[in-house]
């Protein structure tokens, strides 16, 4: 006689039959709901928080290469004629033409920078002064976002461009003037006089980062030499490059273009540490969770051991009717990685949702909370984002559905050795 195929219909008819039989007819029903809601909660916070991960960490690095550059370069400290240190680029256009031959860079732009204080209104704040082209300064993508910005950025040229968190801390808006006041003046025999000069603001942007939005101010470039006292110089390059996530592999390339003498700073050096400090805070995250996802499968040890425990004359019946002991495995196999799969199905279905309509359970979060619930002074963005990646669904399904395979097999085994005269002798 032959035998018959694994996992054959009668075995899943059998188990199926455990799964929904009532306590009273030596079935397990609570125990197994219990595990599917455990296992369905686990893999549902296991996605949930990946989303969060990769959701916060691509709008924290697409904040910083969409409003800053990807290669800052500037030159060696030296001492002038005057014997006083400075960093400026007095061939700025030639080096700026040089590195815009390197192979990957897409743009070019030679600033001048400065901390001054700004005041209107009786406000005052402190902010960063960038001296730009107009041409760079629209090509700069977190700034020159027509659905973020205010104003008309072609009339930069007329005035200053701001940050949303600068016009509120001085409670200016579009046309409003603003006093920009430096300590770096002109010197006199009473001793330096600070450089005082009113602009109008024509744009204001939202580069959604609070630090950005907080102390950028924006200056036409010719005008900012004047005022900042840098006539035919620069203060360094700004390189923005095609891959900004691969921008250590241009650095190379740039330093040889932009000539002896030249330092490169990337963005990858200035947010390193704390992208190094998000990814450990991620894998720490990740082995947490996947703790929770075993202990809601253990649950699917005790049910089956109950359920081996309740059907054990019927699994004394079964083998002495020919069941082998595979067969018998097979099917208390079926019955804890079926409550695995339904379990992995439901937590992946909810935390999919839960990160497609983040904003609105985020928007409900912060009005029950007061308002509270994200301060975007401490965690620099001002939403709590969620991206939806298939390789990290994958992750969590493979998780869950493995230790629920692995952790059945236990129970299964013991189902299969149970030996039939034993498990008939007092019935």
């Amino acid at each position: 006689m032959r035998n018959p195929p694994p996992f054959a219909p009668f075995e899943w008819m059998i188990a199926w039959r455990y799964l929904r039989a009532k306590r009273a007819e030596g079935g397990v029903s609570v125990m197994t709901w219990i595990s599917l809601i455990g296992i369905t909660l686990a893999v549902f916070a296991l996605i949930a928080t990946l989303a969060v991960r990769s959701g916060f960490r691509a709008e924290f690095v697409d904040t910083i290469v969409g409003a800053n550059a990807h290669v800052t370069v500037y030159h060696v400290t030296r001492a002038d004629e005057a014997g006083q240190d400075t960093r400026t680029l007095p061939d700025y256009e030639g080096m700026a033409e040089a590195v815009r031959q390197v192979e990957g860079v897409t743009r070019v732009a030679p600033l001048v920078k400065g901390q001054v204080m700004a005041s209107a209104e009786g406000n005052n704040a402190g902010v960063e002064v960038f001296g730009i082209g107009l041409d760079d300064l629209k090509a700069i993508p977190r700034i020159a976002d027509p659905e973020t910005g205010r104003g008309d950025i072609e009339s930069f040229g007329e005035g200053l461009a701001i940050g949303s968190g600068v016009a509120m801390e001085l409670g200016v808006g579009l046309g409003d003037m603003v006093k920009l006041i430096s300590p770096n003046g002109v010197k006199t025999a009473f001793g330096v006089s600070p450089r005082v000069k009113s602009y109008e603001v024509r744009y204001i942007f939202t580069a959604g980062r609070y630090d950005i939005d907080r102390t950028r101010v924006y200056m036409p470039f010719d005008e900012a030499q004047l005022y900042f006292d840098r006539e035919g110089v620069a203060d360094e390059l700004e390189v923005i490059v095609e891959n900004p996530e691969q921008v250590e592999t241009y650095v190379s390339a740039i330093a040889q273009a932009a000539g002896t003498g030249a330092l490169l700073w990337t963005w990858q050096d200035a947010s390193g540490g704390f992208l190094k400090a998000l990814d450990m805070e991620d894998n720490v995250m990740f082995v947490i969770l996947s703790v929770l996802v075993l202990i809601a499968t253990m649950n699917i040890v005790s049910g089956l051991i109950m359920l081996v425990k309740n059907k054990g004359r019927d699994i004394g019946i079964l083998r002495t009717m020919g069941l082998t002991e595979g067969a018998v495995m097979r099917v208390f196999f079926i019955c804890g990685s079926f409550t695995g799969i339904i379990g992995t199905l439901m937590g992946v279905i909810l935390g999919c949702l839960f990160a497609l309509y983040i904003d609105p359970i985020f928007g409900l979060v912060n009005w029950m909370s007061g308002g509270g619930a994200w301060d975007a002074s401490i965690r620099g963005i001002y939403f709590l984002p969620a991206k939806l990646q298939l390789a990290d669904v994958m992750s969590a399904v493979i998780l869950s559905l493995g230790l629920s395979f692995v952790v059945t097999i236990f129970p299964a085994r013991r189902a299969a050795r149970l030996n039939p005269v034993e498990a008939l002798r007092y019935e």
